[in-house]
């Protein structure tokens, strides 16, 4: 007896083939709890694509707009600005996975249910978060889609439910917040033939096609969307128009740093054979494994990234982040804040900024992860343009300085004490002249900061913001050492069926110190995140505090 991920794969790809997709060289199977389905090597193809999906296929605005169901109401909703192009790609799947006949069903039943992103976190799961930048904004989210089903979505959905006759379907928050996830966890920037958004373009080729039975199993092709709403929802490039929208089958792939695939747009055949298609090619040299896992790459994005869209982490992850930002509230506390707040105006300053962990590389303590030929020339550049009269010479730490100028501008002026207020203003009210006639640009408002402050005191305002958030990061869990050792004695729990087993195993009697801890995924994905901010809080807190010191050593050996 097939089992239920069997039964619902056999629909699907009865589905697929019935909606034109073809699967060359590959197949879709179930992975694991943690990963769910994924696609694999099934035979050799000699061109290397491995899946060919028509665009038709995709979930996209324009679909959502055509849909017979749907169309009519979202398209005023629309062109009134109620709802944006992905809000109307969450309405369909939210009143598809609700619809009781949908065409759609056999895609929409292979997806997640449930998700590993903090949205769908426990109340004990969502506190493992405290102190990082996600657990706020995790919370700001929540609370903003709650109040975006309760204020317009549940409405629109009950209405579209009962233009279909089902208006006895009950719609709960829960169902916008798993459209809400499948649309970040699976949709892609599709660059889209313009003469397929705009098929009148096409008026030849459009002919040609019929249109699919409503009656039947495939899902009716979209055309025709007017050129004044395509204009308004996306970005155009030359004959290329960039379209948000999910691709059934495609988005099977799952995430991996060296990928092995990627998708293509083929507009005119000429790669696959199928026009306006979206297709899967091998980016490997070396010839697959039978049964082997075929991934693609998401991008380079730090763990906060990956947990906030896609509900999992990488462990040791290369291309991590940390964000140190100065709060805007505490601009009104600070001493001559609207001096200094027009001055980082004219700078248009930046309050917060990303510290990659590969910067490291090109600091006092590199850590070894940098790309081979990448440095940090052109900042020490510069900052020694800044000084006009050659009275502040270029630091000698300067190439060494991890910390983005833009961000260390904004600090400047922040830090700036009384004194050195004065005599930035009197240097700009002379560059300006008498009458104003020269307009100040932001390059001659850092230049007079840097002339006047130098570093010591945005270092030591960044030391300060460092500071802060180790220790909001430590408040709740302790240090990354003790991270370490939970990560240590995790045995993680994807399902039920893992929680049984972990438990049987358990029952074997263990020393108390070396005893496993039972732990959800999204607990271990947490305290993954969490202990890479704190280390990496940690390494750029010793970059700052280094580069201060020297910073007041130098001025103290210039003002003797």
């Amino acid at each position: 007896m097939a089992s239920p991920e069997e039964a619902k794969l056999e629909t699907f790809m009865q589905w697929l083939q019935a909606n034109g997709v073809e699967l060359r060289g590959c197949k879709i199977k179930w992975c694991d709890s943690k990963r769910g389905f994924g696609i694999f090597s099934e035979k050799d193809v000699s061109d290397g694509v491995m899946l060919v999906v028509p665009l038709d296929l995709a979930i996209t605005p324009m679909r959502v707009l055509q849909d017979p169901l749907l169309g009519p109401a979202c398209r005023a909703m629309f062109e009134e600005g109620d709802v944006d192009d992905r809000l109307l790609m969450m309405l369909l799947l939210t009143v598809e996975r609700l619809r009781k006949n949908s065409l759609w069903k056999p895609y929409l039943d292979m997806l997640p249910t449930t998700f590993g992103n903090p949205l769908w976190f426990s109340d004990g799961e969502l506190k493992e978060l405290r102190g990082t930048t996600l657990y706020r904004a995790t919370e700001l989210q929540k609370k903003s889609l709650l109040s975006l089903y309760e204020t317009k979505v549940k409405d629109i959905v009950k209405k579209l439910l009962t233009l279909d006759g089902n208006s006895e379907i009950e719609v709960c928050f829960e169902d916008f917040l798993w459209a809400n996830s499948v649309f970040w966890t699976r949709a892609l920037n599709i660059p889209m033939p313009r003469s397929y958004v705009f098929p009148e373009m096409q008026d030849d080729h459009d002919s040609c096609i019929p249109e699919a039975d409503e009656k039947s199993s495939q899902v009716k092709k979209s055309n025709n969307l007017t050129k004044e709403v395509t204009c308004n929802s996306y970005t155009m490039t030359g004959e290329t128009v960039w379209v948000e929208g999910l691709v059934p089958g495609i988005d099977f792939c799952n995430h991996d740093l060296k990928p092995i695939a990627t998708w293509e747009v083929d507009g005119t055949g000429l790669a696959t054979g199928v026009p306006f298609s979206m297709y899967l090619t091998l980016a490997a040299q070396s010839p697959l494994q039978n049964d082997q896992e075929i991934s693609i790459s998401y991008g380079n994005k730090g763990n906060e990234e990956l947990l906030y869209l896609y509900g999992f982490v990488i462990d040791d992850n290369t291309d991590d982040y940390v964000m140190v930002h100065y709060p805007a509230e505490a601009m009104n506390t600070i001493s001559f804040s609207e001096s200094k707040g027009q001055l980082l105006e004219v700078q248009n300053a930046e309050m917060r900024c990303l510290l990659p962990k590969t910067f490291l590389d090109n600091g006092f303590f590199p850590l070894g992860t940098q790309i081979s030929g990448e440095d940090n020339k052109g900042k020490a550049d510069q900052v020694c343009n800044y000084s006009w009269s050659g009275q502040r010479k270029m630091p000698s730490y300067a190439n060494k300085l991890v910390f983005p100028e833009k961000f260390m501008t904004t600090l400047r002026t922040i830090a700036m004490q009384e004194e050195e207020l004065y005599k930035v203003s009197s240097m700009l009210e002379e560059l300006a002249g008498p009458e104003r006639e020269r307009e100040l640009s932001d390059t001659d408002v850092q230049s007079a900061v840097w002339e006047v402050c130098g570093d010591s005191g945005a270092l030591q305002l960044l030391v300060d913001l460092l500071r802060v958030k180790m220790m909001d990061l430590e408040e709740n869990s302790g240090t990354d050492e003790n991270d370490l050792d939970l990560l240590r004695k995790a045995l993680i729990i994807d399902s039920q069926e893992d929680s049984k087993q972990c438990t049987s195993n358990l029952s074997i009697k263990t020393i108390d110190s070396e005893e496993p801890k039972l732990m959800t995924r999204n607990k271990w994905s947490a305290i993954v995140y969490r202990r890479g901010q704190k280390q990496l809080t940690r390494l750029f807190l010793k970059e700052a505090e280094h580069a201060l010191q020297l910073s007041q050593n130098e001025e103290e050996v210039t003002s003797c």
